[in-house]
């Protein structure tokens, strides 16, 4: 079992936070970085990611491997993360009928973009495994899935071209945010929620600035200075958010994309708002675990299972849908489904550390 670090305290978080932002209305969500930031936990998740990717990257086992095995290695984990979008999302399905028929209200099959999973069934599920067609709410691992799968390159990259891995994923961001291609859905006609040609900038970002060398390190080196940089542009996300302050879409310049706040295409001032809290909190994580003491032990075991985590805390935020379903909102009904949800979350990690160390 690995030591409480800073990535897995603050995968943590973001992991409730991602449930909370799952049950739409929980008064939670009014306190969670959707509510008062620009930028909200996805983008912490992504960078996060990008982040491990390094770390393991730089293991000694991954360092000592030929390119075709780290293909080979990473590949491999893109298939998990596919096979665990499968299974929630087939749970899902399953979870939907039943609240329909329990219920007795046909209208819940509709929920979450699952309607066509019931109206045309061949079709539907040949999108599933497509990844052509996402339930909404269970969208994040199938870009994931995509970024786990296009991460050889960027490894590959990093090893023999470094100084290309950040201005080839800046000259696909840009050429993504100005022409605005998307990856289609299908069968029901759409683009995804989660555009990977646009957010495979914050994975990489992740990955950089987590290199001891170059920019990274030059970060670190300057540490300080860089924090106080990132302070404005962290309240002035905020204070947007607040205000609820959007740019106008038929006053800013074309491209568009690059000036409004668009999570699709994570948009620039997503990714700078998410950059500036990296700046001010990065670091920080020896300070909060002496003043939080248990709570960031806790989170940081939710962060090492965060695969298992996540994919329970989806289907709860599912459950919870219905319980607020039935039972109405309010504080004592959603205190309730919070509490029950990290403890369930809480018991998917223990048991997840548990299978680990059985098999020593």
């Amino acid at each position: 079992m690995r030591p409480p670090n800073e990535i897995d305290f603050w995968r943590g978080l973001a992991l409730v936070t991602i449930f909370i932002d799952h049950v739409p209305g929980l008064v939670f969500e009014n306190y969670t970085l959707r509510t008062i930031a620009v930028s909200d936990a996805a983008e912490i998740f992504v960078f996060l990611a990008g982040w491990s990717m390094r770390l393991l990257v730089a293991s000694r086992q991954l360092r000592e491997m030929d390119g075709l095995h780290v293909v080979f290695r990473l590949e491999g984990r893109a298939l998990t993360i596919f096979a665990a979008q499968i299974v929630i999302t087939e749970i899902a399905l399953a979870m939907t009928a039943a609240g329909a028929i329990y219920l007795e209200n046909p209208l819940i099959l509709e929920w979450n973009n699952a309607a066509a999973i019931f109206e045309d069934p061949i079709e539907a599920h040949l999108g599933l495994v497509l990844l052509t067609h996402q339930l909404g709410y269970f969208d994040i691992l199938p870009l994931y899935v995509v970024l786990m799968a296009g991460a050889p390159v960027v490894v590959l990259c990093d090893r023999y071209a470094s100084l290309l891995v950040l201005p080839l994923s800046l000259g696909v961001y840009a050429a993504t945010l100005t022409t605005g291609v998307n990856l289609p859905t299908w069968p029901v006609e759409g683009q995804w929620y989660f555009n990977p040609l646009a957010w495979q900038l914050n994975f990489v970002l992740g990955f950089v600035l987590a290199s001891p060398k170059g920019i990274g390190g030059f970060l670190r080196r300057h540490r300080l200075i860089v924090r106080w940089l990132g302070v404005p542009a962290l309240l002035a996300g905020m204070a947007a958010a607040w205000t609820g302050w959007l740019p106008d879409p038929l006053s800013v310049p074309e491209p568009k994309l690059f000036m409004m706040f668009d999570k699709t295409y994570a948009s620039p001032p997503r990714v700078l708002h998410l950059l500036a809290m990296v700046a001010v909190f990065g670091g920080s994580f020896a300070f909060l675990q002496r003043k939080l003491g248990p709570f960031a032990l806790f989170s940081s075991m939710l962060g090492r299972n965060s695969l298992n985590v996540f994919c329970v805390g989806s289907l709860l935020a599912l459950l919870a849908q219905f319980v607020r379903f039935v039972l109405g909102g309010g504080w004592i009904v959603d205190t309730g489904v919070l509490v029950v949800a990290v403890m369930c979350m809480s018991a998917t990690a223990w048991l997840s550390e548990w299978r680990e160390r059985a098999k020593l």
